[in-house]
């Protein structure tokens, strides 16, 4: 199957970033190459990308769109928060620019044996960096109930988490869960019938707890956007696609406090913690896709863009 992700919010992402015909950019969720396409095409002959992707069938499909550039790319397999590591490995110390286009793409979703969709049965998977031994098996048939339920809750902000964790550890005793359309079932069967068809596919909240728990999507994100805010040079831009509240919260909410770092009570007349902003955010409202976007491409209809700009 061809590696296709059409990319969301692509012109807005790209301009937010005021490309410099020699600069250096970093690309920190690769995909099948998209955004990283349209910015090279603003490059001038010294300008640089480097792409970060955790998925082998990314970096592979991304390599052959990208080779027109030649040496102005540089790709690495490796996941966005070792990007420190990654720059210090390319002998990179600033940068003008870094983007992150988050959750899933086209190509995990429609790839059955990949396991990120409810839609078809295949192995319980969703690594996004298959050199890791976790997948949602592993998940779904050793987590305690407290701990499923926790996920559920917290990463699908599934009103149902409790039920739909113990239907998982009762399903569990009898036989493994160990695929998609197993899984799919039980959920199914723990949701009361008259919520069944709100908010789309029942299964759909649970499906996305487990992928953000077995990739570490919030942590790695909460804990990598300081250190990319100090990797961008004066005026370098970081922006930010989400897909869904939880990331949003954290982007904007540390976006805002490296604007405005300052933990001294409100009524003191002057700063005295020292704090020092960083930059200045860009979107005080994010950019979201316009309506022919969602026309045609129904799974951007959730993206949000933020923009950081560092001093």
């Amino acid at each position: 199957m061809m590696f296709e992700h059409k990319p969301v919010l692509l012109h807005e992402t790209i301009d937010s970033l005021r490309v410099k015909p020699d600069g250096i950019y970093v690309d920190g969720t690769l995909g099948g190459g998209g955004h990283a396409y349209e910015l090279c095409s603003r490059l001038g002959p010294q300008g640089r990308l480097i792409g970060i992707d955790q998925d082998d069938d990314a970096v592979a499909a991304a390599g052959e769109r990208l080779a027109v550039y030649g040496d102005r790319v540089a790709i690495v397999r490796s996941n966005y928060e070792q990007m420190g590591q990654v720059l210090d490995g390319l002998g990179i110390g600033k940068v003008d620019g870094i983007y992150l286009d988050l959750g899933v793409s086209s190509f995990q979703f429609d790839t059955a044996e990949r396991g990120f969709s409810y839609r078809e049965d295949a192995p319980l998977d969703m690594r996004m960096d298959r050199r890791q031994a976790l997948t949602a098996a592993d998940v779904v048939g050793s987590y305690t109930e407290e701990e499923l339920a926790r996920i559920i809750r917290d990463y699908g902000e599934e009103r149902f988490a409790g039920p739909i964790a113990r239907q998982i550890v009762k399903r569990r005793k009898q036989t493994p869960v160990e695929t998609t359309g197993q899984l799919a079932e039980i959920i199914k069967e723990a949701v009361p019938m008259k919520f069944r068809a709100v908010g789309g596919h029942p299964a759909r909240r649970t499906f996305q707890a487990l992928r953000i728990e077995v990739n570490r999507e919030l942590e790695v994100l909460e804990n990598s956007i300081d250190a990319m805010i100090a990797r961008l040079a004066p005026k370098g831009r970081l922006s930010i696609i989400t897909f869904h509240s939880l990331e949003d919260r954290i982007v904007k909410n540390r976006f805002r406090e490296n604007e405005n770092p300052c933990i001294c009570p409100p009524d003191f007349p002057v700063c005295m913690c020292g704090r020092k902003s960083r930059g200045t955010v860009i979107t005080r409202r994010p950019i979201v896709p316009a309506e022919e976007e969602i026309e045609e491409n129904k799974r951007c209809r959730s993206a949000k863009l933020r923009v950081f700009e560092a001093l």
